[in-house]
């Protein structure tokens, strides 16, 4: 959903969809992206909630994983690639990107950058939407399954498929910020989420737990990996994992988390 706007991409699906195939909205609103229609079997559907009508569609070869909207963007994200529009009538097409697997269809937008996973698993790619320029950072050692971008643009959330750790990076220079671990053992990310003050950080796994973290400012002496953030004088625990998930003392990066980690439900 776009903010407080009218506006919901969505995406069909099941055996009784909500559309008709290729028939949604206006014939001058609809976008091909192939000729041959027979390939086309997915689609995002912009609707306009005030006026009850879809106001954009946009057709696909492939299924559709995820869309997210600005007030100016579409950023579609497919298996292998993620496509970005100007939100327009009739949407043009900006420009698409080839990415590693992306069953999850990870994908951020913000005002002025989008990022999406890179063509090496564990990597993030970001775009500057204005210039078009590419930036890779490395982000872990195995694919991603969680990414988020703060609401002011300037932090990056990453998450890969073992589920230990969260890195954070700073947009302008893709610098990483803090190393935050969520517990010692695998697991599945479920989500990450920033608070609108971007301050913090909220994680959910399948460890029945959602860890809440302080976020450092990217731009503050005490963010680098050598100058941990503050310590947070209370942690409070509500789960019969806190004792597992806790971080131990061993290691400078778990020193680091465990003064930034100050709620685990």
């Amino acid at each position: 959903m776009l903010g407080k706007a009218n506006y919901i991409a969505l995406v069909g699906g099941g055996k009784t969809p909500k559309f008709p195939t290729h028939k949604v909205g206006k014939r001058e609103h609809i976008l091909h992206v192939s000729r041959d229609e027979s390939l086309i079997n997915h689609q995002v559907i912009i609707w306009d909630d005030a006026k009850q009508v879809a106001a954009v569609t946009l057709e696909f070869r492939s299924q559709v994983l995820q869309a997210r909207l600005s007030r100016s963007q579409i950023l579609v994200a497919l298996l292998n690639s993620v496509a970005l529009y100007a939100f327009s009538s009739p949407p043009k097409k900006v420009s698409s990107f080839e990415t590693a697997d992306n069953p999850s269809g990870l994908c951020c937008l913000g005002s002025s950058i989008i990022a999406f996973p890179g063509r090496t698993p564990g990597q993030v790619q970001m775009v500057e939407i204005s210039t078009g320029n590419v930036s890779i950072i490395p982000a872990h050692g195995s694919p991603l399954k969680a990414m988020t971008l703060s609401p002011n643009g300037e932090i990056l959330a990453t998450a890969s498929e073992t589920g230990t750790l969260i890195r954070l990076f700073s947009t302008t220079n893709c610098a990483r910020i803090s190393e935050l671990r969520r517990g010692v053992d695998p697991a599945a990310i479920f989500s990450l989420a920033i608070s609108p003050s971007n301050t913090l950080l909220a994680v959910t796994s399948d460890k029945a737990t959602l860890h809440i973290f302080d976020l450092p400012h990217p731009n503050s002496n005490s963010t680098s990996r050598n100058n941990p953030a503050p310590a947070i004088p209370n942690s409070r625990s509500s789960s019969p994992y806190s004792s597992l998930d806790r971080p131990t003392s061993s290691t400078s990066s778990d020193n680091t988390t465990n003064k930034q980690k100050w709620g685990i439900l």
